[in-house]
């Protein structure tokens, strides 16, 4: 039998699978990780779009339709405007928020009276001449009489708003009065020859530097002064006096700038009895429902400002990289 050649079974070697190296793995990884980068940096860019496109959308709506002042129900009330704090045009008690709050409620046809509820030390004559401006002139064009209510403090120019009103009640532990005017400031000339400081202080007009505290007291500059605040503390004795009429029981100390508690100024005529707004309400307005005008900013609002001062700064950094007083 003739041999024949055996035919081989074994498969062909194949290639040998060669890993990559060391190398083209950091590669690869690097080149991962900033395309994760990137992505990342492109979500965080349009978020921060989103974010900035929507606080300009609600600070627009937010001045576009505003805080709307409270509408009064059909049925009889007694009408509320709060004033507590500081009198200042940028404090929360200030004119043009107190007048609007008190035109809400005098042309509401069931608000039967209003009361104005004070908690406030004082502050700006300004602000309370116009407020109490306003309040008589509402009276008179509304017909509707205006009781003031003291909670703990009524002093000073929160007096003043107070005397326009029709009567004024207070808890017999209440401060009231303090009818008098106030500048107060610093002088720091005795410590700046201490450490050795020279204030070098140029002006146009011999009365520019009025009342430096860096500079030395003028007699001439403090005589004016005095002339001012006397001037407007003879208007603040005016507005009392025409406010209380008759039922002021003037003294010495009346204008002198001190305080009495409720009861005593009850006595010197400063208010008209010892009360609390349920009870003003209830037995004086006989509406003892109470509604509260007083317009106030809503978080909205405060957010607008609090973003709007936010973009403001943010805009600048991409782009640049004394008062009187009643007290």
């Amino acid at each position: 039998m003739s041999n024949e050649e055996t035919p081989n079974t074994q498969p062909a070697s194949t290639p040998t699978q060669v890993r990559p190296s060391w190398e083209r793995e950091l590669l690869e990884r690097l080149l991962l990780a900033s395309v994760k980068e990137r992505q990342a940096a492109r979500r965080w860019q349009w978020f921060r779009g989103f974010f900035w496109l929507s606080a300009m959308v609600l600070v627009a709506a937010v001045f576009w339709w505003g805080p709307s002042a409270p509408s009064g129900p059909a049925t009889a009330h007694t009408a509320v405007v709060e004033i507590r704090g500081a009198i200042a045009s940028d404090a929360d008690a200030n004119a043009a928020a107190i007048v609007s709050s008190l035109r809400a409620a005098f042309e509401e046809p069931s608000a039967q009276a209003v009361v104005l509820l004070i908690d406030s030390p004082g502050g700006s004559p300004v602000q309370a001449g116009i407020i109490n401006d306003e309040i008589r002139r509402l009276k008179v064009l509304h017909e509707k009489k205006v009781y003031a209510v003291v909670e703990e403090t009524c002093a000073s120019a929160a007096y003043y708003i107070a005397v326009a009103a029709d009567e004024i009640y207070a808890d017999k532990a209440s401060l009231v009065g303090s009818i008098g005017v106030l500048m107060d400031g610093f002088g720091f000339t005795g410590l700046m020859d201490k450490i050795g400081v020279e204030r070098r202080l140029m002006t146009a007009g011999e009365n520019k530097g009025f009342l430096d505290p860096f500079s030395p007291s003028d007699e001439k500059q403090q005589a004016v002064v005095q002339a001012m605040l006397d001037d407007i503390h003879q208007q603040f004795i005016a507005v009392v006096r025409e406010g209380r009429g008759e039922r002021l029981k003037e003294t010495p100390d009346t204008f002198s700038g001190l305080v009495w508690n409720g009861q005593q100024a009850v006595v010197l005529g400063l208010v008209d009895g010892l009360s609390n707004l349920d009870a003003v309400a209830r037995d004086l307005v006989n509406a003892p429902e109470l509604i509260d005008y007083t317009q106030r900013e809503d978080w909205s609002t405060r957010l607008a400002k609090q973003i709007g001062a936010s973009m403001g700064e943010g805009v600048a950094t991409r782009l640049n990289q004394t008062a009187w007083t009643l007290r």
